[in-house]
C-alpha cells in the first residue's frame, strides 16, 4: 500500500500514532507496539517504535517513548503530587537502567526568560546536585550517592552559541555516562498542554515541533545514552484549527452517515489529513502563531516541581 507522508505537528509520539492510523485508517502500525494503563488516575501509554517501518511512519527513532498523561496537574494537592513524582521516578530508573553508580548530567534546555520555553531552566534549579560533593567533600554524602551534575546552557538566540556545541563542549570535559534532557514541546491538542509528560531513551532534536529545529542530542551525537523528558506547553494556531475541524468533521460525517448522503461524505473525505494543515496555514496567513494558556506561568512552575522531584527520587 502506498503510504502517505505525514508531516507531524507535534513532539508527542502517542499522537503521532494516533494520527498515522487515522489518515490510513488502520488499527495498527506495522513496527509500532502501544500499551496503555492506569494507576491512581494517572494514564501511562508505551509506545515502542520497534523496527524502520514504525520509524518511517511516525517519524520518531527506534527505542522507548513513555507518556503519562494527568488531568488537572496545575491543581493537584500535596498528596496526588508525591504520588505522581513517584510514578516520574519509577519512569526514570527503569531508563536508567540498573546500574545505581551511573554518573548523570541533567540539562535543562529553553529560555527562562520565555515562559513557555523556561521548563527545563526551572527543573534545574531543583535538581540535587551531588557531582562536587563527591569530589570534594566525600565526607558529606552517603557512599551510595550517584554523582549528579546540572546544566541550563541557555539558547542560541541569547548565547550565540549552539546548545549541542555548549553540551558537546561540557559532556567532552566531565564525561558524565548517561544525560537527562529537559524541554518543553509542542502538541497535537490543546487539552494535553502542562497535562502530560512524555519520556524518551532516543534523545531529543531541540525545537523540532516548533520548526526551529536544532542538532539532535542522542548517543549517536554525544557518545552517551540520552533519557530525553519534556512537557507539551504550546501548540500552533493551525494546528488548533484543524482539531476544531477534525471534531466538526467526524460529528458531520456520522450525520450524513445515519441520513445516507453519498455525495456529501465524498466532500468531507477529500479534506485529507496529510494536506487540510497546509490549506488552513494558508488561509489563516501564517504558520508561526504559538498558543500557550494564559495560567502558563503556575503551568510550568507545577510541572517544574514534579519532574525535578521526580529525577532526584530516582537518582
Amino acid at each position: 500500500m502506498n503510504k502517505k507522508y505525514l508531516s507531524f505537528r507535534t513532539d508527542m509520539a502517542d499522537e503521532r500514532v494516533d494520527t498515522y492510523k487515522r489518515v490510513h485508517n488502520l488499527s495498527e502500525v506495522d513496527g509500532i507496539k502501544v500499551t496503555s494503563d492506569n494507576k491512581n488516575g494517572v494514564i501511562t501509554t508505551v509506545v515502542e517504535v520497534l523496527n524502520e517501518n514504525g520509524e518511517k511512519a511516525v517519524l520518531k527513532k527506534i527505542g522507548k517513548y513513555v507518556t503519562m498523561e494527568i488531568s488537572d496537574m496545575n491543581y493537584l494537592d500535596e498528596n496526588e503530587k508525591e504520588d505522581v513524582k513517584k510514578q516520574v521516578s519509577s519512569v526514570i530508573k527503569e531508563l536508567i537502567g540498573e546500574n545505581k553508580k551511573k554518573t548523570i548530567m541533567v540539562v535543562g534546555l529553553g529560555n527562562i526568560a520565555v515562559t513557555p520555553d523556561a521548563l527545563g531552566p526551572k527543573v534545574v534549579k531543583n535538581i540535587d546536585i551531588t557531582r562536587h560533593l563527591i569530589k570534594f567533600a566525600k565526607e558529606l554524602v552517603d557512599q551510595d550517592t550517584r554523582e549528579v551534575s546540572a546544566i541550563s546552557p541557555g539558547v542560541l538566540g541569547t548565547t550565540g552559541i549552539e546548545t549541542s556545541e555548549i553540551i558537546h563542549s561540557v559532556t567532552e570535559k566531565t564525561k558524565p555516562e548517561m544525560l537527562i534532557v529537559i524541554d518543553s514541546l509542542a502538541s497535537g491538542s490543546i487539552h494535553r498542554i502542562g497535562n502530560t509528560i512524555q519520556f524518551s531513551n532516543t534523545g531529543i532534536t531541540p525545537g523540532e515541533g516548533v520548526r526551529n529545529k536544532r542538532e539532535e542530542l542522542n548517543e549517536e551525537t554525544l557518545g552517551i545514552p540520552v533519557i530525553a523528558v519534556g512537557v507539551p506547553t504550546v501548540v500552533d494556531m493551525a494546528t488548533i484549527t484543524n482539531e476544531a475541524i477534525d471534531k466538526m468533521i467526524d460529528n458531520a460525517k456520522n450525520e450524513l452517515d445515519n441520513e445516507g448522503n453519498k455525495e456529501m461524505l465524498k466532500v468531507f473525505e477529500a479534506l485529507e489529513q496529510d494536506t487540510r494543515y497546509d490549506m488552513i496555514a494558508n488561509v489563516l496567513n501564517t504558520q508561526n502563531y504559538i498558543v500557550t494558556p494564559k495560567e502558563i506561568d503556575d503551568v510550568i512552575d507545577s510541572v517544574a516541581d514534579i519532574i525535578s522531584g521526580g529525577i532526584n527520587l530516582a537518582m
